[in-house]
């Protein structure tokens, strides 16, 4: 994991890194599922890949209690195999579908707010709906840091650690110019 950029917000330290989130060891991290928690694609699939079955499969059973995750909507699942221990999955927006910047603020703040509830100190959060979803990521990545750094400051939360993170260089350098510039 390389860290790009860190500021610390309150007690919390938000850091840009680059490296692959289902191999960062923190207590959850927040996967960019869609509607229906089927794992087939990006990020979600690189997450079910590694981590196991037993994420698919819980995830078709919060699916068969409840129905189809709204846009905005969070649920958690056990992480299988990897290091975090929970995986928090949120519906971000898709590009075009209105209303794109409150629904993914939405969906980072119902994500936050499961992790607050479940008292957890590190968080990796990746650049939810700025690949197969379509949302432009510089506005995309800018939208998250400042979701999540509004929420630190509005709340008691028990966060140490909040990794921004993206696997190649792009997604990274443009959550470190968010931090940078804010």
């Amino acid at each position: 994991m390389n860290i790009l950029a860190e500021k610390i917000i309150k007690k919390t330290h938000i850091k840009a890194v680059e490296g692959d989130i289902t191999q960062i060891d923190c207590d959850a991290i927040i996967n960019a599922a869609n509607s229906y928690l089927q794992h087939g694609g990006g990020v979600a699939l690189a997450i079910v890949r590694a981590g196991g079955s037993t994420i698919q499969k819980e995830s078709n059973e919060i699916i068969k209690k409840r129905g189809p995750l709204k846009t905005g909507e969070a649920v958690i699942t056990s992480s299988g195999n990897l290091k975090a221990k929970f995986i928090i999955h949120t519906v971000g927006p898709i590009w075009g579908e209105g209303d794109e910047e409150d629904k993914l603020k939405r969906a980072i703040i119902s994500a936050l707010e499961i992790a607050k509830g479940n008292k957890l100190k590190s968080i990796s959060i990746p650049a939810v709906s700025c690949g197969i979803f379509g949302f432009p990521k510089e506005k995309g990545t800018k939208i998250i840091f400042r979701t999540v750094k509004d929420f630190i400051l509005n709340n008691d939360t028990p966060f140490d650690e909040i990794f921004l993170i993206g696997r190649d260089s792009e997604i990274p350098e443009l959550f470190k110019m968010a931090i940078q510039n804010d």
